[in-house]
């Protein structure tokens, strides 16, 4: 049986610049969570979703993740307004987090994400840091849904990366059994990646560069 496909393109092909500060809404976790409270209350359950970017790099996939302050790591995306859907919101986030701000030279280079297959469901089922790949049994109404999805690159573009926060492209072996550095979410992306041929069909291109951007 044949592996699905995926379009993964060496990250020698993308350019990295910097664009103002994107501070964190929330100063700490308890305003983060006083924060779903009050959308909960009022819009019912936050919807999020967040970008798997795979490159290539030692004909080997990576993963494009942010860091925030030299701390936390994290998939690119954000939470959706209400009425927004999955794709459009997403492609919203990515533009705002790592899209080019408007510059006639560069005005295609943040435009073009093209967002693919679901896959996976993240639920929150209470007002706390938990997240879980189902809703458990005793929960009638979670607080959050987080999808992650498949955004598939163009071999060039050009990310704007804020300037309090670092691009790294981090090898799909690292997560695997680290949930204790990066967390559960992160540490189960090689199992959902295993229904592609990125493993056996990568273009044999030697990079020039390490991982991290």
């Amino acid at each position: 049986m044949s592996l699905e496909a995926v379009n993964v393109h060496p990250l020698s092909g993308y350019s990295f610049i910097e664009r103002e500060s994107q501070p964190e809404e929330d100063n700490s976790v308890t305003a983060r969570l006083k924060r779903l409270e009050d959308q909960y209350a009022e819009s019912g359950i936050r919807r999020s979703v967040e970008a798997i970017m795979l490159v290539n790099v030692h004909d080997f996939p990576h993963v494009l993740v942010l860091q925030v302050a030299n701390a936390f790591y994290k998939l690119p995306g954000g939470y959706l307004d209400p009425v927004e859907s999955d794709s459009s919101g997403l492609i919203t986030r990515l533009n705002e987090q790592l899209g080019v701000p408007f510059t006639p030279s560069l005005i295609h280079a943040g435009g073009d994400w093209k967002v693919g297959d679901l896959l996976g469901t993240w639920w929150r089922p209470n007002y706390d840091t938990f997240y879980y790949p189902y809703i458990p049994a005793h929960i009638s109404q979670p607080k959050e849904c987080k999808k992650l999805y498949l955004v598939e690159l163009p071999p060039n573009k050009t990310f704007a990366v804020p300037v309090n926060m670092k691009l790294h492209a981090i090898p799909v072996y690292e997560f695997y059994d680290n949930a204790a550095r990066y967390g559960p979410q992160f540490a189960g992306i090689p199992y959902i990646l295993s229904k592609y041929g990125i493993y056996h069909q990568l273009p044999a291109e030697t990079e020039a560069h390490g991982g991290k951007r």
